[in-house]
């Protein structure tokens, strides 16, 4: 039994308190016990709200369910159908048009397009990994990775391969013709670099002198003016460093001495509390809030083991470089880190309120995570943060308007709470679920002067899209799903919304993670579409695809592009509403059924089984081709909805499920055999990461909003008791 506290009428896991007593508080002008004191008063206050809001979802849906029922049989009326929303209060009327007012924002999240990581911050070492990843070596990410053809001799694996080695450089160099162009002649003909009269001169193979085509695109460098260790080049806001040393194992074979060139990468990250997290009590809890607190302070470290080596890691200091004058210039040397809360949804053991229920997780990270961070806006660690005295919290699985504005006045009463300036904490609205995407200028309207960030999440975006109209009939299957009206439209309306409420320059439109961290060819050859598209973030699954993406915003330089979209015609709501049903079942074979069912239900047990066990919120999950896909809960959701989908509308079976179930469960013992950690589900079957996955997809149905969390909460705490 976790040992507790009493303070006023709260029960607290002394473990917590510990926590904040020893490690959170010093420093920052924060009592304990007034600590406390507030939360209990801001649970008062918003307990009951909290509760008031996920009934209301609850008599919404129950509201949907009951108009598809009395259609049954009867040709789908959109017109209908869009009136009755409006009915009930699920599609509210727009208000006027507006312009966000969010103020003290650092460059990185309004001006600098770039890659954005997302990272577990219960793993100290995935944390450190994801906010040192502001750069990046561009030559180990290709050399690494199958960007680069193994034809020709130019194997990864052994030694290294100098035929490989010489795929990369030229890979490298013509990056930089394209993105830093000189006035004349390519990289590959460039022998030297000086700095002279503030300029940058370019020595070539022909011995002429040349320069950049843009001359401002030079803004430092290393070392000596006349034998520079070091070129920093600007395009597109984001940073390049090419490396010299001819004494390097790469540079001595290099004409100009060119050992690497550096790319800035991950300029925004986020830490994780939430779907990529196992976190159901106050032990982890603990471990993930005194990691963010090792993050705000600059002082987190992680020792390991990498082979028979220890290694220590660390967060990466500032940049110094000198200005092509000679003065000193510092560049961040780590992503701007903004931490995801939990959602409205859950509640946790850590704290009980006076009636003795858990309260709401949401509201116990709203405390803790701002808390926290009063390190970096009081510059009390090593390393700095934000640089504009911002604190930036992405808020998750938010349903319309009024839950966003339920947010804003959370931070408002915490931030009273803390003795922090009014609006100090910034929330980036992530748009997954559908309440919030048809009202998504209301959503951002509630929190114009708070708002950071909207982005687009298919996944989870998709497992919602299942839930709502979860009694209109069975869905198409899964791979279908992209190709559908109602995906293409939400991906533009976000970002059309978003430039209409004055994103541009202010704030951040991000799009989702590409999933498979090892087809680092296929993410460069697809992803350029999100700056494209206008975002100016997108989720990346590793460093090194941070550091690849970072070459699309080279090529699109996303601000240009955004004002080329304000002016397109906006999307269709219609076509966001239309349902993506499956217009004849009968068009279905048994053998696409059974397909879909184990690709499902291996999806499912693949992931759940570490979630359970191992307490994994997220990893890389090989398929059920064997493709390795990075899984969180929003992967698990959509799988999990989509068989409580075909259960419900007959087009499978329970007994099929269970027997899948116990097929694939074989399948992905097979594929973790390798794991000294692991624990068989099969031949018993009995193990609790057997019976939540079979439970999330046979009792999807009557899952809040579809979500994972509640059975998987449960089951990880029947485990670990």
């Amino acid at each position: 039994m976790t040992e507790t506290l009493k303070y006023g009428n709260l029960t607290v896991a002394k473990e917590l308190d510990d926590f904040l007593r020893s490690e959170v508080i010093e420093g920052i002008g924060v009592d304990a016990d007034q600590f406390w004191a507030s939360l209990e008063t801001i649970l008062d206050d918003f307990g009951p709200r909290n509760k008031e809001l996920l009934e209301k979802r609850e008599e919404i849906q129950n509201k949907i369910d009951q108009w598809h029922l009395s259609q049954k049989g009867e040709t789908h009326d959109q017109e209908a159908y869009v009136g009755f929303l409006k009915e009930i209060d699920y599609l509210l009327e727009e208000g006027n048009d507006f312009t966000i007012t969010t103020e003290n924002v650092d460059e990185e999240i309004k001006t600098i397009a770039g890659a954005q990581l997302v990272v577990p911050v219960m793993n100290a070492r995935f944390s450190l990994n994801a906010a040192n990843a502001r750069w990046g070596s561009l030559y180990d990410a290709l050399y690494g990775t199958d960007m680069i053809s193994e034809e020709g001799g130019a194997e990864r694996g052994g030694a290294y391969n100098p035929v490989r080695g010489d795929k990369v450089i030229e890979f490298s160099k013509n990056f930089l013709d394209e993105s830093v162009s000189l006035s004349s002649g390519t990289y590959s003909e460039v022998t030297g670099f000086k700095i002279n009269n503030n300029n940058l001169d370019i020595t070539l193979s022909d011995q002429s002198t040349v320069g950049l085509e843009d001359k401002e695109q030079f803004v430092g460098y290393l070392g000596e003016s006349d034998n520079p260790s070091g070129i920093l080049l600007k395009n597109n806001n984001l940073h390049i460093e090419i490396q010299v040393d001819k004494e390097d194992s790469v540079g001595k074979d290099d004409p100009a001495g060119i050992k690497d060139v550096m790319v800035e990468s991950a300029v925004t990250t986020i830490q994780d509390l939430e779907d990529s997290v196992a976190a159901v009590d106050a032990e982890d809890k603990t471990l993930a809030y005194r990691n963010w607190l090792g993050l705000m302070k600059g002082d987190l470290q992680e020792t390991f083991m990498k082979g028979d080596q220890e290694m220590t890691r660390s967060l990466n200091p500032d940049r110094e470089y000198l200005k092509p004058n000679g003065e000193s210039l510092t560049l961040p040397g780590r992503s701007v880190l903004l931490v995801r809360n939990v959602g409205h949804l859950m509640t946790n053991p850590a704290v009980l309120d006076k009636d003795g229920n858990e309260i709401p997780e949401g509201i116990l990270d709203a405390m803790f995570t701002i808390c926290i961070a009063k390190h970096d806006l009081l510059k009390k660690g090593k390393l700095s943060n934000s640089r504009t005295g911002s604190i930036y919290i992405v808020k998750p699985k938010m349903h319309g308007p009024e839950e966003v504005q339920f947010t804003c006045d959370l931070f408002a009463a915490v931030e009273q709470a803390l003795d922090l300036d009014p609006l100090t904490v910034k929330v980036g609205i992530m748009d997954e679920e559908r309440r919030t995407t048809v009202n998504l200028k209301e959503c951002i309207r509630a929190a114009k002067d708070r708002v950071i960030f909207i982005n687009t999440g298919f996944l989870d975006r998709t497992g919602d899209e299942i839930h709502t109209s979860m009694e209109a009939g069975p869905m198409i299957p899964k791979a279908q799903m992209k190709q559908q009206p109602w995906i293409t439209a939400y991906e533009d309306w976000n970002v059309d919304v978003g430039l209409e409420s004055g994103f541009k320059g202010k704030a951040q439109i991000g799009k989702g993670m590409w999933a498979m961290p090892d087809e680092m060819l296929g993410m460069y050859e697809n992803k350029s579409m999100h700056p494209e598209a206008g975002a100016n973030c997108a989720w990346v699954p590793s460093p090194t695809a941070a550091t690849l993406h970072a070459i699309h915003y080279h090529q699109v330089l996303v601000s240009e592009r955004q004002e080329t979209i304000k002016s397109r015609e906006k999307a269709d709501l219609n076509d966001i509403l239309t349902i993506p049903l499956l217009e004849d079942a009968d068009s279905l074979s048994e053998k696409d059924i059974q397909e879909e069912l184990d690709n499902n239900c291996q999806g499912i047990l693949g992931y759940v089984v570490r979630w359970v066990d191992l307490g994994v919120g997220c990893s890389k999950v090989p398929d059920i081709n064997n493709v390795g896909l990075m899984e969180d809960r929003a992967t698990c959701r959509i799988s999990s909805q989509h068989i409580a989908n075909w259960l419900h509308h007959n087009i499978c079976n329970e007994d099929q499920v269970l027997e899948t179930m116990k097929k694939m469960a074989v399948v992905v013992d097979k594929q973790n055999e390798g794991d000294p950690e692991y624990t068989n589900m099969s031949p018993g079957f009995e193990g609790v990461a057997f019976s939540a996955a079979c439970d999330l997809a046979l009792k999807g149905r009557v899952q809040p909003s579809g979500y994972t969390e509640p059975i998987l909460h449960s089951k990880r705490l029947m485990f670990k008791s």
